[in-house]
């Protein structure tokens, strides 16, 4: 099967993304899992980007039959950008479901969740890590939001998404048991069940991480 698999030019494992599958030229030289001492030692910021619910449900309540027609392919009913923060040490989690991803967008974002982070006993973040996407990289508005918080930004190595691994299983399990697992019929139902699950996941959902408790067992009572 491996001889097989060569000569069809399929890469090695070891050379791809772990969490997309892409080929990716940069060795993971940061594969070793980390973690953080302390609440707000670190935390991960991230957006990932679903694909809004027609009114009366998408193709997973009406199956794949549903996008069949011209018509309803040219349809264009935008996008949700779901931005979240994770704390490093504990895993508390924050998101909120957003119109875009520009750098004014992401500042008001990060202030929030940083008052989210303080209401649970996380009163100071020292650094933030994202990607270099240029609404994080280039953003005046990030950049003071951060520096008004005492924190100091870090940026992941280009195509090594694993360095900011915590917030990409998270956005993964966000996907899963949030925005995928039932079907909604409008798009606005499914945005009303995000803080529910928030509050499961931040409370009472096991993580293995942890030892099989929540994240919220990390931190001091408020």
């Amino acid at each position: 099967m491996s001889r097989i698999l060569r000569r069809h030019h399929v890469p090695y494992l070891r050379e791809c993304d772990p969490l997309t599958g892409e080929v990716i030229r940069s060795s993971k030289i940061t594969a070793v899992r980390y973690e953080r001492d302390d609440p707000g030692g670190l935390v991960h910021m991230d957006v990932k980007k679903i694909g809004k619910i027609p009114d009366g449900g998408g193709w997973k309540a009406h199956g794949r039959q549903m996008g069949s027609t011209g018509a309803k392919k040219r349809a264009r009913i935008g996008y949700d950008y779901v931005h979240s923060l994770v704390d490093d040490h504990s895993r508390l989690a924050y998101s909120e479901i957003l119109p875009d991803e520009k750098g004014d967008t992401c500042a008001g974002f990060l202030a929030r969740a940083a008052t989210y982070f303080c209401a649970h006993g996380i009163t100071h973040i020292r650094e933030v890590i994202t990607d270099n996407h240029f609404s994080y990289a280039k953003s005046a508005d990030v950049r003071e939001v951060i520096e008004g918080l005492g924190a100091k930004h870090l940026f992941i190595k280009p195509h090594c998404p694993w360095q900011n691994g915590k917030v990409e299983r998270y956005n993964r399990t966000l996907a899963t048991e949030w925005a995928y697992r039932e079907v909604f019929l409008t798009n606005d139902d499914r945005a009303a069940a995000l803080a529910p699950w928030l509050e499961f996941y931040n409370t009472d959902r096991r993580h293995t991480a942890l030892g099989g408790l929540p994240p919220t067992s990390r931190l001091s009572p408020t």
